[in-house]
């Protein structure tokens, strides 16, 4: 029996999400896969921001380039870490069901003020993350609040704080579902995407094959889940429209109504936009993924002064 050959990165979290539709196509299928571990530049450069960094394809150029050289048959991707513009060659053969979107704040027992704003820590506390987003949302949410450079992967990140290193810091929701992290000894805040929405994609899967690859991209096929593939399609689609890959601070989330799509959206500060507000919101119903895409876009820019 033929075993497919499984493009992922090495952390914890990569390991597990691969693991576990490696495991579910195997159920589905009956065919195999076989872990190909692939170090990425996202991995290799620890000490400064992603943006910094040229966050573009960060966590994926490496594993894809093993796809394209016929070192693996299929990937399994962070949706959220793509660039926004399919990759040449290759196709995404499927989006499986979306594990929560969320971020939480997972905040020491010393910092936690559950009284103080809409983030429940004292003042001038030491917020951990990497992402603009996240550093956006929480100068606009919280002014007090001091954001700080937090790398490396989900165990490092906990652990840091548990060391004291900071007073609380900022993680997806599905990732640590995932892991099954103990956050026991920490106060958990769940940030409801209706006021903080995560990355686009936030807790979906991308699976990837090669663009001429029709039977990998059948087997793959059979744990596509169409209606989180729609949602993010109007989030990428929100995503491409403002320029951006991973490191623009945009929080976007859009979820299937009767008739059609709702996307909440959060747009940060961008060098391009002198004058723009710390925050700007937008929440738009529409059709299908392009129409709550091109009016939410409308809403985030218009405080600019941009059409």
């Amino acid at each position: 029996m033929r075993t497919l050959r499984l493009a992922t990165r090495g952390s914890d979290l990569a390991r597990t999400q691969s693991g576990a539709f490696a495991d579910a196509l195997q159920h589905a299928t009956g065919v195999p896969s076989e872990l190909v571990i692939i170090k990425t530049q996202g991995d290799r450069v620890q000490d400064v921001a992603l943006a910094d960094a040229g966050s573009i394809g960060l966590f994926t150029a490496e594993v894809q380039s093993a796809l394209l050289d016929g070192r693996a048959d299929y990937a399994v991707h962070s949706l959220k870490d793509l660039p926004a513009e399919q990759t040449a060659g290759l196709r995404c053969g499927a989006v499986p069901l979306r594990e929560d979107s969320c971020d939480w704040l997972i905040v020491r027992p010393s910092a936690f003020e559950p009284a103080r704003h809409e983030l429940p820590i004292r003042a001038g506390s030491r917020v951990g993350t990497s992402a603009a987003r996240r550093v956006a949302f929480c100068k606009a949410t919280d002014p007090a609040c001091r954001p700080e450079l937090l790398r490396g992967n989900v165990p490092t990140r906990v652990r840091k704080l548990a060391e004291g290193q900071y007073d609380a810091i900022l993680l997806a929701a599905a990732g640590l579902r995932r892991l099954g992290t103990d956050l026991s000894e920490f106060k958990v805040v769940p940030l409801p995407y209706t006021m903080w929405p995560g990355a686009p994609g936030q807790g979906a899967l991308s699976i990837e094959c090669r663009a001429d690859d029709d039977d990998t991209f059948g087997l793959l096929r059979t744990l596509h889940d169409p209606e989180a593939a729609l949602e993010i399609e109007a989030e990428r689609t929100l995503l491409r429209a403002l320029g951006g890959g991973c490191g623009l601070p945009l929080g976007a989330r859009a979820e299937l109504i009767e008739g059609g799509i709702r996307l909440m959206a959060a747009f940060g500060p961008t060098p391009d936009r002198p004058g723009a507000p710390p925050l700007v919101r937008a929440e738009v119903e529409g059709a299908d993924p392009a129409a709550v895409a091109a009016a939410a876009r409308e809403v985030l820019l218009a405080p600019a002064g941009r059409p």
